[in-house]
């Protein structure tokens, strides 16, 4: 019975079954009885788990013929203790009980803290696994070279140095809350990784001080972080009566205060999202004035034009303010003047300007009157139905007629002077069959010496981006180096046996 008092006890200590470390106990006392009797023989040990009584037993597997004398025997020789065994079944010798002595205990010590060990790892790690996403409380146990281990209860976890907050110095015996972002089994066990500069940290903060957040009535749709310094969060009311942004704020500011108290004085801007993108990417410039917002969905970009006094406000202390409102909206954000947001306007309409005088060979005013309608490119006239370049003011059929006829005309000149420069450079024809690949394209691969299929599919987005220029997104950039790599699934396709 005693042995099942030891039990009980390491259970409850360590927090797993009574059978785990009962198994523990049966393999220490085999690994002893093999010690004593040979380590060739299979010899098993079980305690009854009523009594505690120890049984220490020899197994032969009956077999015809016997390979390996120590743990088999013939049916001929089992048929003389038990006349109905067959091949395949065993027959079992009681052994002695061993007295463990001085080594063998020391050994089968060993055995039993190794397997505690591991079932309390597992316990861990299935605890542990799914509270990923929670905020857990502990206690700092050590610091070492600016990690930290909180000692949670029932487990130990790491807060590394680049998941704490800057100029937070946690010592031993300190209370600490942070957000288990990660667990992981290794090979030294369970490792339980926290953070307290995670924007979800944040998000849970807020949550367990605002009772709304919590009940689902105010959600909170995105967190952007300067961890220790400052943070926006955006969020929303489903209950139209109730203000997201004064909830969250509390009775003079209790409430965001409590947060901020928690992240060490990170100030918190609270931001009313919205569905319509230029409005909530003023609202994260906050407290930044915006005079104007220009949208280049396809690029995921947006020039958002702020008066000039405004404009240290809304970039913010190196970069901070516009960084933060691009996280937290998922846009690419370009801070102007009002008087660089004119000049590159003026800059764009003298480019687009020059370029229709010079491909239509048309006077200045007809130039501004089709900028002034929108169109930035000559294929665009080109593609254009003839009634409707003639709406535009001044113009007719006959007008808008020439205006294409010569359009074309140039466009036809430039993709010859494109292909024969093309030829010269000596890039593939199979380049030019790449998805949305336009002759300019080709050409300036060409001059970066991007010559076959290989080359650009060797390319990164970035890498594509550069050569070709801004107007190319990530996402098309992406779709041409994927179709550039079509043909290396296609060599490693296995041959039609038909």
């Amino acid at each position: 019975m005693e042995l099942l008092h030891v039990a009980d006890a390491v259970a409850r200590e360590k927090n797993i079954e009574r059978d785990e470390v009962l198994e523990a106990m049966e393999q220490a006392i085999q690994k002893a009885g093999r010690a004593k009797y040979g380590h060739e023989h299979d010899i098993r040990a079980m305690i009854d788990r009523k009594t505690g009584e120890v049984k220490l037993q020899r197994f032969l597997l009956v077999a015809d013929p016997v390979e390996e004398e120590y743990v088999q025997i013939s049916l001929k020789e089992a048929k003389k203790t038990n006349s109905e065994i067959e091949v395949g079944g065993y027959v079992i010798d009681d052994l002695p009980p061993i007295d463990l002595g001085r080594i063998a205990a020391q050994t089968a010590k060993q055995v039993i803290v190794q397997k505690v060990r591991e079932a309390e790892r597992r316990r861990q790690f299935t605890e542990y696994k799914d509270r990923i996403g929670e905020i857990v409380s502990g206690i700092v146990k050590r610091v070492e070279y600016g990690n930290i281990t909180i000692d949670l209860g029932r487990a130990e976890a790491i807060l590394r140095r680049d998941e704490s907050l800057p100029r937070e110095h946690l010592k031993n015996g300190d209370r600490a809350r942070a957000y288990i972002y990660d667990v992981r089994e290794e090979q030294r066990g369970p490792q339980i990784f926290l953070s307290r500069t995670h924007p979800v940290f944040m998000a849970q903060l807020f949550s367990q001080e605002v009772p709304e957040i919590y009940d689902g009535i105010i959600e909170i749709k995105s967190v952007a972080r300067d961890p220790g310094s400052r943070a926006k969060i955006a969020v929303i009311s489903n209950d139209s009566s109730i203000d997201p942004v004064g909830a969250c704020v509390g009775m003079r500011g209790s409430r965001v205060q409590a947060v901020v108290g928690e992240l060490q004085g990170e100030k918190i801007d609270i931001i009313p999202w919205s569905s319509d993108p230029a409005t909530f990417v003023v609202n994260a410039l906050a407290p930044a004035e915006v005079a104007k917002v220009v949208l280049d969905e396809e690029n995921h970009r947006m020039d958002v034009v702020v008066p000039d006094e405004q404009l240290s406000l809304a970039i913010g202390r190196r970069g901070q303010n516009v960084r933060l409102a691009s996280m937290l909206t998922g846009w690419d954000i370009d801070i102007l003047t009002e008087k660089e947001e004119s000049d590159r306007r003026q800059e764009e309409l003298h480019v687009r300007t020059t370029l229709f005088i010079e491909a239509l060979a048309v006077d200045d005013v007809i130039a501004h009157l089709l900028v002034s309608e929108g169109f930035t490119r000559v294929e665009q006239i080109a593609d254009t139905p003839a009634d409707e370049l003639a709406e535009i003011e001044g113009f007719d059929l006959e007008v808008a007629a020439e205006l294409q006829q010569r359009a074309r005309a140039w466009l036809a000149e430039l993709a010859e002077k494109l292909e024969a420069r093309r030829v010269e450079l000596g890039v593939t024809d199979d380049v030019i069959g790449l998805v949305n690949m336009t002759p300019e394209m080709v050409v300036k691969l060409g001059e970066k010496e991007v010559l076959t299929l290989d080359d650009v599919a060797d390319l990164a987005s970035d890498e594509l981006r550069e050569i070709i220029g801004e107007s190319l997104s990530e996402t098309h950039a992406n779709e041409i180096i994927m179709a550039a790599r079509e043909h290396w699934f296609a060599d490693e396709q296995p041959a039609d046996p038909a």
